[in-house]
Formats: C-alpha cells, structure tokens, sequence
C-alpha cells in the first residue's frame, strides 16, 4: 500500500472511532434513590443494607419519557429496578426511583416471593408493556413480570419458572400467534422459551460447548426471524431460526456459527430496525457493531478510554421507540463522573458515516 493510500485509511478508522456524537443526558459520583424518607437512608446505611458503592446499571429499557434500570444483584442494593426521566433541568446526579414501587420489592423482607427480587433483562414491547426477568433467590424461583406501562403501571407476575437464579437477558417475538419471550440464562447451554398466550415455558438445548450468555433478535418485518447468541468466554457469535423455538417441537439445536467479535464475552447485545446489531463486551472499554445483511464483520461504535478496567460490565445499551440508542458508561472508581447517560439520535451513528469499514486498533 502507498504512503498516501496507508494515510487515509488510517484516517478513515480513526474518524470510525469518533464519528459517533453521543449526548450526555446525565452523570452521576454516585447513585443513589428517591428515599422515602432520610431516616430509611440513614438506617439503610448503617446496617450495611444500602451501599452506594455497590449500584451499578446492568440492563437498560426506554420507553416514552421514562428509562429504566437494572441494578446488579449485589448485597446493598436493596432495589434492582428503578426509573429515571428520559430529561431534565438538573442533569448532575438524578435520583434513582424504585420502580414500580416501593412496596413492590423485597426490601426489607428477603425471601418475599411476590416481591421483585433481583431485577435483571428488560424489554418492552410494541403496547408498551415493560417484561422484567427476575432471577428470585435461595427461596424463590426465577420469575417474569409484565408492567404495563400505559396503563398506570399495573403490574402482573406473569410466570414462575422451574429454576433459580443466573436470569440474564431476553428478546421479544411478536407474532400472529402471540408473543414469545427467548431468555439466556449465564453460561447455560440452553435457552429458556415462554409463550405468553399458554403461559408456558421450557427449554431448547445448545451443545455444551454453547454456553449462552448474550442474546438479539433480528427486525420484526425480517422473516423469517433470527436469534442471535453470543457464548460465554468466547468471542463466537451464532444464528438459529426463531421459529424452531417458538414451534415447541424442538428441545435441541444446533447454532450455526457466523462470525467472531473482536473482544471476548458479549455479555449485551441488541439489533436496531435497519438490521444493525450493538454488543458490550464483559470488562472491555468499548462496543461494537455489525450490519447483520453484511458478511461478519465487527466494528467500533463508542469508546470510553475511562471505562472497562475495572467494571465488569461497563456500558448497557438500549433502543427508543424511534430507534435512538441510549448508553450507560461506567467510569473507574476514581474517576468522576463515575457514571454517564449517553444519548444518539437516528442517523448519528457511526456505522451510517462509514458502513462497512472494519476497525483494527485492537488487533
């Protein structure tokens, strides 16, 4: 390669790696709730209850005028799910409100099996119902909760699943015959099938050397649909028919390897309406993305120098209704803000600018 040619490809990555502008929304040196009262703060502190240290955003769904957040299922965190307004005059530390309610979780009374326990994958539908997977704990079974969200937030627990613990994240799949909700489990080789019409679940197995830990689907107008699995300590991305799941027919499959990220564990990923897929990677400084109607090929969407060192899981990611993308970036401990809210409208991003090109600075 020529001088001249060497030059501007090496500009061409260079404006990949920036062209994406995010807007900051909000920033936070701690998070923290919306108590009810100081006196519940107070006390929740001095008994080891609340640690703010602890709180951190790890799944991420918006919808109209409101976000919502998991937080991770440490002790010290005595909600897992919050909300907070898509915008507002104070940009600096918003406070975090348990979501639905208060009363609506297990604070204070651990073991409460119609309480949310531990608040973990998000998604919300096109009738604007918020599905909450819960892992539940020692006592308690994994559960699915539906909030609905236009209906003054009247929530139902939808389903109690066999199993506990280790929920992770689930994608939606509207049809004809009703919505079917696909869910990984961490590092199982199986993924977990709900029928919400006949409330009723099950599992399809991978081979054991598949063990899920990310998940996507592609658009609802693509047909027929693809679930996208993205498998534990590894950099392999496969493929398998979403309609083989939702027939209930089969209970093993066998994922077709399609291509590999640049960076190992894709603990979140998601796919956009125009086919584009967004994954944050477990200890990493940065996500990418890659147009799923295009040959594998990854590229750079946002990068934090900041953030990944030593936050296990330091962006989520999440779509609007009008397909805008919202990021969560975790900084290190001492660095301030310690968290930022991003926010890219449709058509800002950077695989728009420059669809295609590869980014090679982590070879």
């Amino acid at each position: 390669m020529s001088p001249f040619l060497c030059v501007i490809f090496l500009l061409c990555l260079s404006t990949l790696a920036t062209a994406t502008k995010f807007d900051q929304v909000y920033e936070w040196d701690e998070l923290d709730y919306e108590w009810p009262a100081e006196a519940n703060r107070t006390k929740s502190l001095i008994d080891g209850t609340f640690k703010p240290e602890e709180m951190s955003p790890l799944y991420m769904a918006v919808f109209g005028s409101r976000l919502f957040l998991s937080l991770g299922s440490y002790n010290g965190i005595p909600v897992s799910l919050v909300t907070v307004p898509t915008s507002s005059t104070s940009t600096k530390n918003p406070k975090l409100t348990p979501f639905p309610s208060w009363d609506l979780h297990d604070y204070g009374k651990e073991g409460d099996c119609n309480k949310i326990e531990v608040a973990a994958g998000l998604q919300v539908d096109s009738i604007g119902r918020l599905w909450v997977l819960d892992s539940g704990s020692s006592e308690c079974k994994a559960k699915l909760w539906i909030i609905d969200l236009i209906n003054n937030d009247h929530t139902k627990l939808i389903h109690q699943f066999v199993f506990r613990n280790w929920m992770h994240d689930l994608v939606l799949d509207e049809t004809a015959d009703g919505t079917f909700a696909y869910i990984s489990r961490w590092g199982e080789s199986h993924i977990v099938v709900f029928n919400l019409k006949r409330k009723r679940s099950w599992m399809v197995y991978t081979p054991p050397k598949i063990q899920v830990i990310s998940i996507a689907i592609s658009p609802n107008l693509e047909e027929p649909r693809k679930l996208y699995l993205g498998k534990w300590i590894s950099e392999e991305v496969y493929s398998i028919s979403a309609a083989t799941l939702r027939s209930g027919l089969t209970r093993r499959v066998k994922p077709k390897l399609i291509g590999k990220w640049k960076t190992t564990d894709p603990y979140r990923m998601l796919i956009d309406n125009q086919g584009t897929m967004y994954s944050a990677f477990v200890f990493s400084n940065n996500t990418q993305s890659w147009n799923t109607s295009q040959p594998f090929q990854a590229q750079l969407f946002h990068e934090d120098e900041a953030a990944g060192l030593d936050s296990l899981f330091p962006f989520t990611i999440a779509l609007d209704q009008n397909e805008s993308i919202w990021l969560t970036v975790e900084h290190e401990r001492s660095q301030k803000p310690r968290y930022r809210l991003l926010k890219v409208a449709v058509g800002e991003k950077s695989n728009d600018v420059l669809p295609g090109l590869p980014y090679s600075h982590l070879n």
